[in-house]
């Protein structure tokens, strides 16, 4: 007489062991979870990479316009001074208005004014820094001086990414340092 074999009795017997598949479905799921969670981890820092590199471009050029023309036309009222960024009417507080919604950005930008009001040494505009010390950058002068006079604003950002990963406590995204300039010139 033929004995009938259970189905706990082939998953008991070696042989049951390998022909069964009952756990590959879960070993498939924790395999691709996080590999799927550090996709979509990379692409939100990537997102705000690009997000931070528009906004600091942008408030470059809005805070350069700005020292050159104030709120109002060039013929009216004199340019807004370049600093300190807690004073509202500064061409500094335009620059960091532009970018706080960023990480922190208070304490990871720094930004270098350029202007007329600050001075100037023959048509070439002095400069203050404003925020964490770091790298200063010279203007050059207008090559058409002494009609005009560059107005220039510098921002550096360190961007540290909104997910952090890591592994073993080894980064697994570089903090990047991004650079803006912008010049713009006003009659003298």
């Amino acid at each position: 007489m033929m004995s009938r074999t259970t189905t706990t009795e082939l998953a008991r017997s070696p042989q049951g062991l390998v022909k069964s598949d009952s756990g590959q479905s879960l070993l498939e799921v924790a395999i691709m979870i996080p590999l799927l969670l550090a996709l979509v981890g990379y692409g939100v820092d990537f997102g705000y990479f690009f997000i931070a590199a528009a906004a600091i471009t942008s408030s470059a050029r809005n805070a350069a316009q700005y020292s050159v023309l104030g709120y109002q036309s060039p013929d009216q009222g004199p340019l807004p001074p370049a600093g300190p960024a807690s004073a509202v009417t500064s061409v500094t507080q335009e620059a960091y208005g532009d970018i706080a919604n960023l990480i922190n950005s208070s304490t990871t930008a720094s930004v270098q004014v350029c202007s007329k009001s600050i001075g100037t040494t023959g048509n070439l505009s002095k400069c203050s820094n404003y925020g964490p010390s770091g790298t200063t950058y010279t203007p050059g002068q207008d090559p058409e001086a002494p009609r005009f006079v560059l107005h220039r604003v510098d921002i550096t950002y360190t961007v540290q990414p909104p997910i952090p990963m890591a592994f073993f406590k080894v980064s697994l995204l570089p903090t990047m340092q991004f650079h803006r300039q912008v010049s713009m010139r006003a009659i003298d």
